[in-house]
């Protein structure tokens, strides 16, 4: 598992010793990590109701209220716990939000344009000529519906081993799954990925 830092390990002990302040330092700390989190996934139809800083916001005070029972189980890292509840209230936000507009909602947008260009580049090499640009942009679209192809479940993996870089570990802990499945649902994730690209006439490289 990743590991918490020396700071975030200090403030938790502080905190279990009753100074509710080194609480509102461990959430500013981690505060910008979260807004990447969110920015990787919040789709644009999404984006245009919720903005990323709202969805960290609740999902601090998600946390805030269940930080009496972290502290008595230390269930997992810290700040992997933060992961877990900001990836738990996107799930709400999302299911909220989309499934109200799921008849008008286009596929192809169930990445940021950020996203869909991070596993592009991770995809495929990366080119300077001008035409070669181009292409590139036209492979982050084509990533991007062929995410759109896969489950929710098969996009979150990808996206955090590839774009976050989490071990099978910490996958685990934040879908609730074993890391030995979540190592074969990774697996099966990019083989149904490398298979849609295909569809488009695309191969990507990615391992």
């Amino acid at each position: 598992m990743t590991p918490d830092s020396q700071e975030t390990r200090h403030l938790l002990e502080r905190l279990a010793a009753g100074d509710r302040q080194a609480a509102d330092r461990l959430l500013a700390m981690h505060r910008a990590e979260l807004r990447r989190i969110v920015e990787l996934r919040l789709e644009p139809r999404l984006r245009a109701r919720v903005d990323p800083s709202d969805v960290v916001q609740e999902s601090q005070v998600d946390a805030l209220a269940r930080l009496d029972d972290y502290l008595a189980r230390r269930p997992m890292p810290f700040g992997l716990w933060l992961r877990k509840t900001t990836y738990e209230r996107l799930l709400k936000i999302r299911r909220l939000h989309v499934a109200a507009a799921r008849r008008t909602a286009r596929r192809e947008e169930c990445l940021p344009d950020q996203s869909s260009m991070q596993l592009a580049k991770r995809l495929f090499a990366q080119d300077s000529t001008p035409s070669q640009q181009v292409a590139r942009w036209e492979r982050r679209d084509q990533v991007r519906e062929a995410m759109a192809k896969l489950s929710e479940t098969d996009r979150e993996i990808l996206l955090m081993r590839v774009l976050e870089g989490l071990a099978y570990e910490d996958v685990g802990l934040i879908l609730e799954i074993e890391p030995a499945a979540a190592r074969q649902r990774y697996g099966r994730a990019l083989v149904r990925l490398k298979r849609a690209l295909e569809e488009n006439g695309l191969s990507g490289s990615l391992e």
